[in-house]
């Protein structure tokens, strides 16, 4: 009889203790806040949050604003929520480029280049690589950026268009190996090509805040969305407007990710340390994320929620969200089961064919080891807004979203806690 007595006692407790932590949740996270923080970081005074704009600053003054009230901590050593870093912006002087003898049009090079004078010729000892008519560009060329070597690539003439948009391509690391691309049908037995640059050195910063664990203080969970957009459409007003607001892509990723920071840092019993990063510049190469990677020990890191377009319905309608790279670690069996006799479901990627999974802030960690998984509701097939000028705060399930934040805090909380470890992603399996 005791025993059935402690059990009872057990599980009105645990009632308690799950109604409490169910009406916290209803109080910090509901939808108009969601919808304040999302109209702020979405609206026009943002001019898009483009890098290298005053929009984006302030953002990033915004964002750091909500971290500061919600009293996160600073990483240490930094005593600002700004993790501030520079990229060098590189412009096209002059290119005079011969192959076997021939002269090739300027419009048909381009570089990845930190220096200011390139000269190369086959005596120059740079790799040499191509891309093919059949071959995927964007892999390709992030495969050759991750390799860092000095490159010579010879590109079909099929992808005119692609060379023309890695010259406007933006910041560069500042340890980038240069990468020259030359249009060409066959790689030639003789080349001279000389290459004259400007360059700057620009400023970005990603925004982070704390919430030390509480008894894992050297185990990390990170939660993650980018808070950088197109900007303004340089070809000027098209259909009535001109801002890339960028409210789904991905305001409500950064939204999402403020939200849990405000509710965690109110449920205050986090064993694992807790990390939020708004990450700058990953519409143009996912660099804020990059250097940021660099501050953990990747094996300290137990699991990244990177949050990423969570404004729309999913293709499985309200109440649901897929996770890319589901395979490649128990991280989504864990969020699954702990949802369990809730309406949320989460899915595995139904659109495995367009990379998802290498295409976000997640990628960095994952190549590392880390399960870090991007959530997102997107409609990769059909979302009509998607980099657009129309993806405004009126476009989004401002109801939906809010559950699939509060989806995400409940999901997650056997990970903060330390109950739950996710396996590690298999590297040696990584594209």
């Amino acid at each position: 009889m005791r025993h059935t007595h402690i059990f009872i006692a057990f599980f009105i407790g645990f009632l308690s203790h799950s109604a409490v932590a169910q009406q916290l949740i209803d109080q910090v996270i509901h939808v108009e806040e969601t919808r304040r923080i999302e109209s702020i970081l979405a609206s026009d005074d943002m001019a898009g949050r483009r890098t290298f704009t005053p929009g984006i600053e302030k953002a990033a003054a915004f964002i750091a604003k909500e971290f500061a009230d919600t009293q996160l901590q600073t990483l240490p050593g930094l005593g600002t929520y700004l993790q501030s870093f520079s990229m060098t912006k590189t412009s096209l002087i002059s290119s005079a480029v011969l192959l076997d003898g021939q002269p090739v049009d300027g419009k048909k090079v381009s570089a990845l280049a930190l220096e200011k004078e390139i000269h190369w010729t086959e005596k120059s000892g740079v790799e040499i690589k191509t891309i093919g008519k059949e071959e995927n560009f964007s892999q390709q060329i992030s495969k050759m950026v991750a390799a860092n070597k000095a490159t010579l690539v010879f590109v079909d003439e099929s992808f005119a268009a692609n060379i023309s948009r890695l010259t406007n391509r933006g910041p560069i690391k500042n340890t980038q190996a240069p990468m020259v691309f030359v249009l060409a049908s066959k790689i030639p037995a003789s080349f001279d090509i000389t290459i004259l640059q400007n360059s700057i050195n620009m400023p970005l910063a990603n925004v982070v805040g704390i919430i030390p664990g509480k008894s894992l203080p050297k185990e990390y969970v990170i939660f993650s969305g980018h808070y950088d957009h197109l900007g303004i459409n340089s070809r000027g007003i098209v259909q009535g407007d001109s801002i890339f607001n960028g409210a789904n892509d991905d305001a409500a990723g950064t939204t999402g990710m403020i939200m849990l920071a405000k509710y965690f840092k109110k449920l205050n019993n986090n064993a694992r340390t807790l990390v939020f990063a708004a990450f700058t510049a990953e519409e143009v190469g996912g660099f804020g994320a990059s250097y940021f990677s660099k501050v953990f020990d990747p094996l300290t890191v137990k699991a990244m929620f990177n949050l990423e377009m969570i404004g729309t319905e999913s293709k499985w309608g309200k109440n649901s969200a897929y996770i890319t790279g589901f395979e490649k670690s128990d991280m989504g069996a864990i969020l699954q089961k702990n949802l369990e006799g809730t309406p949320f479901q989460f899915y595995p990627d139904p659109y495995t064919n367009q990379n998802l999974f290498y295409r976000s802030d997640n990628a960095t960690l994952a190549r590392l080891g880390v399960p870090a998984h991007t959530i997102s509701t997107s409609k990769m097939d059909s979302e009509p807004n998607y980099h657009k000028a129309s993806d405004e705060v009126q476009t989004l399930d401002l109801n939906n979203m809010t559950e699939v934040i509060k989806a995400i805090a409940k999901s997650s909380e056997s990970i903060i806690s330390g109950k739950d470890t996710p396996s590690r992603v298999d590297t040696s399996q990584l594209k």
